[in-house]
Parts: structure tokens; sequence; C-alpha cells
């Protein structure tokens, strides 16, 4: 029986989920049978409320980090494909069709193309790379789908990643030979880049990704997350 299980992650979200849930059930094909499973790290703005006022959800909570708030959610998952999405990353329409054509034909992990909401020639550029098929240009903001049978098979979520789950999850998938980057769109805030400052934000986050590439500890990008970007 096709089902798919969409898996989101929160922590004081409540504005972001309420836009969220009411873009999915815009969006959403409801050809296919669906679940969306919120998973909360334990919010104090109101979040938890916000979700049960919406139907076809299901709240549940676990600890705080994203690793093990979606581990905790594909627990409970009982869709045949789980597609894990940022409060804050809106898919496209009729994505959950999208991705059941995806696996139709064999693909068993993969994500979309990306495009940011704010326009800077940085995130123009970052964007633009979405659409190649290499592990180099991946992120957690262009989603993430895998069918249930393979996410067991790797063991998940490595929950020892506070940050950057979403990248050690994809290269293991990689490592499969399954992805498939659909050509569409994901459409994610740059919220934290305005905030951050877009120049200094993608400087950090390309030191996270060299400092993983060199064989930096967890513990080591962490560390420098904490200090430069948190």
């Amino acid at each position: 029986m096709n089902k798919i299980s969409i898996i989101i992650p929160i922590f004081n979200e409540v504005d972001a989920i309420a836009r969220l849930l009411l873009h999915i059930e815009d969006s959403i094909s409801k050809t296919i049978d669906y679940e969306i499973i919120i998973v909360d790290g334990g919010s104090i703005d109101g979040s938890q409320k916000e979700v049960l006022k919406h139907g076809n959800t299901i709240l549940i909570s676990s600890e705080k980090g994203r690793a093990i708030q979606l581990n905790a959610g594909s627990r409970v998952a009982s869709g045949t494909i789980l597609y894990f999405l940022h409060c804050d990353s809106y898919p496209p329409y009729n994505f959950d069709l999208l991705v059941f054509k995806q696996a139709q034909k064999g693909s068993l992990a993969g994500c979309f193309r990306m495009k940011f909401d704010y326009r800077h020639p940085v995130l123009i550029v970052s964007q633009w790379f979405t659409r190649f098929n290499h592990i180099s240009c991946r992120g957690g903001d262009q989603s993430l789908f895998v069918t249930k049978k393979l996410f067991k098979e790797i063991n998940g979520f490595d929950e020892q990643y506070i940050i950057y789950e979403d990248n050690e999850i994809i290269s293991r998938l990689y490592a499969k030979n399954q992805f498939v980057v659909i050509p569409d769109y994901v459409i994610t805030s740059a919220r934290r880049y305005q905030k951050n400052g877009v120049w200094r934000l993608q400087y950090h986050f390309t030191v996270i990704h060299l400092k993983r590439k060199l064989g930096h500890s967890v513990e080591s990008m962490l560390n420098y997350y904490k200090k430069y970007v948190q």
C-alpha cells in the first residue's frame, strides 16, 4: 500500500510550522495516502497547540536534536516512504506524486532542487548548483525522501551529529547509488542568512563542510558552529 510519511522536526517554530502546514494542505495531491508527523523537541512558544489545530497530523515529543527527532518520527511512521522536511522549506505542488514516481522507477532516495525566498548573488549561485546530482551539492534544506526499508537498512540518522546530520546520512545514501534529484523546487527560507549576513554565514558553512571533508570530529564541527553561527 502506497503511503508517504512527512516528518518535520520543530523547536519553538510556532509561526513557521503554521505556514508550512497550510502550504502542505494546499500543495499535496491527496491522491496518495499520507500522514504528517511533527516531532517537537520541547517547544515553549505554543508550537504544539498550533500543530493540533491542523487535521491529519500526528504530534509526538522527543529529546531535542534534529537527528534524534527525525529518528523518533521514523519510528512511528506507517508510510512506505519517509519524507523529511525542515519547517521553513516548502515543497512543490504535488510533491508526494513526484516522490512516488521516482520510487516506482527504482530510486529509493533523493531530494528536490532548491531556491531561496531571498535574492542575493551568493544564494543565487548556491541554489543553481542544487540541480546537479553530486554529493557536494546536497543539503537538508532540499528535503529528503527515502524508502522506509532503506532507511532502516542504513540505521537512520546518526544521532551523534547535532549539526550536519542531513549531509551525513545523504553521504551514506549516495554510497548505495540510489540517490536522485527531482527537477522541481523546494522554496527555502533565507531567514538565517538574513539574520547572520549572507557572506558571513556562507563562509562559516563552507568551513564546516571542509572540516567534515578533512576528517574533523563531530565535536570540532559543533564547537565551530556554536562559536560562529549559533
